[in-house]
């Protein structure tokens, strides 16, 4: 990831040596808040706080410079099922900008690929088409992980294959009522194309629900501004044979 965060003034007088040491200190640590963000999705200060052993203090000082540069942004705490008294928690996710610091891909010229896809091979099918092969050319260690992990674990074995490939992805139970768990994918490699191809979204949820046997509900993606790409899985005793239908578009609770 880029250096994030670049301190703007010199205070007077302060020895060279010290102040390239304490520059080089609050890079270092700004670079810590927006790696945690991206890892764990939208969070607060007190989270932040908590998880790099910071102050609270001290972890503001540097949301705030990473806001500056346009790293991070504000947000309102997003409540899934019935919400609770009080204002929502307010919560720093990265923004597009803080998103590319980390991000790799070749975004443009992917999106023109799958471009020329849909208008030389027959529009929005040829561009499902190519999505399918794709996670399916994918498949092997996701299939291997949930195949070998127990019934009640195949979320967790999912998300930590998908760590492995970038997705920085955890399981969780769902909040109440729903009963079930939350696949969260906290960053997605190709949000950027996923914005103009929906049918990337819509593949992998359809690839979800295959692996794990059963219906998934895609709840809420980065490609559509959300913080997390969010699925909910509902509770199943055991596994069947033959994956029921998934719901892939986004269904915000």
């Amino acid at each position: 990831m880029k250096n994030v965060g670049e301190a703007r003034e010199t205070p007077k007088g302060a020895p060279h040596e010290e102040l390239a040491a304490a520059l080089r200190s609050d890079r270092s640590t700004r670079n810590r808040v927006a790696r945690s963000i991206l890892d764990h999705g939208p969070s607060t200060v007190a989270a932040l706080a908590g998880r790099l052993g910071l102050t609270q203090a001290a972890v503001r000082r540097h949301l705030d410079a990473l806001a500056a540069d346009d790293v991070v942004e504000a947000r309102e705490q997003r409540v899934y099922g019935a919400r609770t008294r009080g204002r929502p928690a307010k919560v720093f996710a990265l923004t597009d900008c803080g998103r590319d610091a980390f991000d790799q891909s070749y975004d443009t010229l992917a999106a023109d690929a799958l471009r020329w896809i849909a208008e030389q091979q027959g529009g929005a099918d040829a561009v499902a088409a190519f999505a399918r092969a794709r996670i399916a050319a994918q498949a092997g260690a996701y299939r291997r992980a949930v195949e070998a992990a127990e019934p009640d674990r195949r979320a967790e074995a999912l998300a930590k294959a998908l760590s492995a490939d970038g997705y920085a992805a955890t399981a969780r139970s769902a909040p109440l009522p729903r009963k079930g768990e939350q696949l969260c994918q906290h960053h997605c490699p190709v949000a950027h194309v996923a914005e103009q191809f929906p049918q990337l979204c819509e593949a992998e949820t359809e690839f979800f629900a295959e692996l794990l046997g059963t219906h998934v509900q895609r709840l809420a993606t980065i490609a559509h501004g959300d913080g997390v790409c969010t699925t909910f899985i509902p509770e199943i005793s055991q596994t069947t044979d033959n994956a029921p239908a998934s719901t892939a578009g986004r269904n915000p609770a």
